[in-house]
């Protein structure tokens, strides 16, 4: 059977809405402000067919590097023969959401800056580094009073 190679082409479940949530976009999604240097992430909406990005670029996360009143030009990295492309798309606000992927970070940078005024008004110094899950602590379990029982299973029996 014949293949079609269109620009929508298996399409089908990347684009469709969510449950729910067809129909007219929301205003707030119009009255989100991008600025130049802004992480997004780019997500078709299939109720707005304008400005829609390609498939490949559906759920990348790129740069802000330009912001028109109804669009903005996104630079993403797109490998073609194993090295790294910038490609520059340019996407209706309809199709771009702010990235969630720095939110982590800052919120760190927030706890760092509490925790060293913190502990410079107290005089001490403080670890602000990630650390790995440590080992558990080491346990003797005493057997004085606490005698070692065998565990054997249950043996089967129907009540029929």
């Amino acid at each position: 059977m014949p293949h079609s190679f269109g620009l929508r082409a298996r399409t089908r479940h990347m684009f469709k809405r969510d449950f729910k949530k067809h129909g007219a976009e929301h205003l707030s999604t119009y009255l989100r402000i991008f600025k130049t240097g802004d992480i997004v992430d780019i997500v078709a909406n299939a109720a707005e067919q304008r400005g829609m990005p390609h498939k490949f670029y559906h759920g990348k996360t790129g740069i802000v590097f330009n912001v028109t009143p109804g669009a903005v030009g996104v630079i993403c990295y797109k490998v073609v023969n194993g090295r790294y492309l910038e490609k520059r798309v340019n996407v209706r606000i309809e199709h771009v959401r702010h990235s969630k992927c720095r939110q982590e970070f800052l919120d760190r940078v927030k706890s760092n800056a509490a925790k060293k005024r913190a502990a410079k008004e107290a005089g001490q110094t403080v670890v602000l580094k990630r650390l790995p899950a440590q080992p558990r602590e080491a346990r003797t379990v005493s057997i004085k009073n606490n005698v070692p029982q065998t565990l054997t299973a249950q043996p089967y029996e129907t009540t029929i």
